[in-house]
């Protein structure tokens, strides 16, 4: 039978694990904590100023490409705006761990259709992302319960439901978010941008989402960095439409940021891209529309600018016209090219535009 020797040295205990720098208070959990993550993983205000000063041709590079989305949005056709929050939303599901395609998120926000019940939460999330780009403002971050109402929770006190029990909850969400807060006003020096790349680095360092909704994370991103903008334009800033390297971004300070403003300038340059395309589709659309008698036609138009992806119901509640009109001159845009019928059906037949 195992006697222990009484007299053995804790170095010689190899199944306790040892504190990574040697010492621990004696309440301290053996595993690590979300304190204890932030600790590890987070970089501090100097480093983002250093940082900053690093990369200042990226930096410049990333706010003409953004300045330049921003002065499109503000003054090309309407739609625009819409048509890249609903792209990016859709693309930062895509690298975040929601597959939800932008077609089927038109179809949701508008009749709120999901075509399977396991995807609800992952459309929730994604409609959620695309409310807040579109229309809203920045809480006031040091406030935990404002934070927890932009993000759509109830409370600090409620538990969420079950599929999203990862998420901290209560006094650990508090204690998480006034940490945050602390950690992005400390960034408060710095352009808009680099605040925005803290605080999504801060945010995943602290696990305020969980494991199943980042998304949260990177629309506070956005919506910082958008602090850059002058009102009444873009009102975000796209970090996925170009890929997903600005929220993939690892290494010291210097590599994660350049890694950030490289992923902002690509999405901005693409946005850029989809917004020539519409605009030459819209020039099209109304030259070939002109002939055409009421007021019908035009409001079609307008309502393929606003979505990807458009059904004869959506465009019955976006237009106001009856469904026989709707269907009646779809069939005259698809005769003139404007327009794709995508299922190949002859019912529930869904359109986008041909651009």
């Amino acid at each position: 039978m195992y006697d222990p020797d009484p007299d053995a040295e804790d170095d010689d205990l190899w199944f306790i694990p040892a504190s990574p720098d040697g010492e621990e208070a004696p309440g301290d959990l053996p595993w690590l904590t979300s304190s204890s993550r932030s600790a590890q993983d987070d970089l501090r205000a100097d480093d983002w100023a250093e940082s900053e000063a690093v990369n200042a041709a990226a930096l410049a590079r990333a706010a003409m490409a953004v300045g330049g989305l921003d002065d499109r949005v503000r003054n090309g056709v309407p739609g625009l705006r819409r048509r890249l929050i609903c792209s990016e939303v859709a693309d930062l599901g895509w690298h975040l761990g929601d597959r939800v395609t932008v077609d089927r998120l038109a179809l949701y926000l508008v009749l709120r259709l999901a075509a399977l019940s396991e995807d609800s939460q992952s459309l929730a999330r994604a409609a959620w992302a695309q409310r807040r780009l579109d229309h809203a403002g920045l809480p006031h971050l040091s406030d935990p319960v404002a934070l927890a109402e932009f993000l759509g929770r109830e409370s600090v006190g409620v538990a969420p439901d079950a599929e999203l029990m990862s998420r901290p909850t209560g006094t650990e969400f508090e204690a998480l978010a006034r940490d945050w807060a602390q950690h992005v006003d400390a960034l408060g020096g710095l352009h808009p941008f680099v605040i925005a790349a803290g605080a999504w680095q801060g945010w995943r360092a602290r696990g305020l989402s969980g494991d199943l909704a980042d998304v949260e994370g990177a629309v506070l991103a956005s919506k910082l960095a958008a602090q850059a903008l002058r009102p009444g334009g873009l009102g975000f800033v796209p970090l996925a439409l170009g890929g997903g390297d600005a929220l993939r971004a690892t290494g010291d300070g210097a590599a994660r940021l350049f890694a950030w403003l490289r992923g902002m300038e690509q999405a901005a340059l693409r946005g850029l891209m989809e917004c020539d395309r519409l605009a030459a589709w819209h020039v099209q659309a109304l030259t070939r529309i002109a002939p055409l008698s009421g007021r019908t036609p035009a409001r079609l138009v307008d309502a393929l600018m606003d979505w990807p992806l458009v059904s004869a119901p959506m465009l019955e509640e976006q237009t106001g016209a009856s469904r026989a009109a709707v269907q009646r001159n779809m069939l005259r845009f698809e005769d003139m090219g404007l327009v794709r019928e995508v299922t190949g059906q002859s019912r529930f037949r869904f359109w986008r535009a041909a651009v």
